[in-house]
């Protein structure tokens, strides 16, 4: 009975001694925990690098269009705003009769065209800017950075006189010569070229006038007719 029993201890304890200590799962877990917290900073870091460039890459947002309301001339039902968008580098005169009908002078200083749209007409008409047509320009845009609600006071030294430009018959502006804004403007109605002259022959009758004030005291009665063919 002894000898069973010492060989059953025997037994036990040499199946005791053939087990494998067990490893301890702490530094694995350490292990896991400090890659993690490596990734997510990395992930971070890479996340305000990108906002970062973007901030400094971007550019920065346009000025909004900006409108400049004038007063009517002396004695005169006309309404008139000019809208200037320094983005595009143009300024839109938009005139309204009493009848409410809006005639429109684009000045696309990008392009270097002058182009109106009268009411009710079904066309536009576009000449090339000149010298005195960027200033008109230049004057918007000073106003505009000034955010004022009003354009300058008509006073007693407001000019005052009359423009004509004549209309060539037959030549249409065709789309590549004409620019985005233009096009926009006139929303595909036929385009026609135009050019200023000293008066109309006695022959021709004026066909149309549009009445414009403009930021240097300056207001202009343009006045369409056609050339004789």
């Amino acid at each position: 009975m002894d000898c069973v029993v010492s060989l059953s201890d025997k037994f036990n304890l040499g199946s005791q001694e053939r087990v494998p200590p067990t490893e301890s799962k702490a530094p694995s877990r350490i292990f896991w925990v400090i890659l993690s917290v490596i990734l997510i900073c990395g992930m971070v870091c890479i996340a305000v690098a990108a906002a970062l460039s973007l901030t400094q890459t971007s550019p920065k947002p346009l000025l909004q269009v900006v409108r400049l309301n004038f007063q009517n001339r002396p004695g005169s039902p006309m309404n008139q705003s000019a809208f200037v968008n320094k983005s595009k580098n143009t300024v839109t005169y938009c005139v309204t009769s009493p009848s409410n009908q809006t005639s429109l002078v684009l000045f696309d200083r990008k392009n270097g065209y002058v182009c109106y749209k009268p009411s009710g007409q079904s066309g536009c008409y576009l000449r090339m800017m000149d010298t005195w047509d960027r200033e008109i320009v230049q004057m918007s845009f000073n106003l505009s950075e000034q955010r004022v609600g009003q354009g300058p006071l008509l006073n007693s030294r407001t000019q005052y006189y009359r423009e004509f430009l004549e209309i060539v018959p037959g030549r249409q502006v065709q789309p590549e010569e004409a620019g985005e804004a233009v096009w926009a403007l006139c929303e595909q109605a036929p385009i026609y070229w135009v050019k200023r002259k000293d008066g109309p022959p006695k022959q021709r009758l004026i066909y149309l006038c549009i009445d414009i004030c403009f930021p240097s005291n300056i207001c202009v009665s343009i006045c369409f007719y056609y050339l004789p063919e």
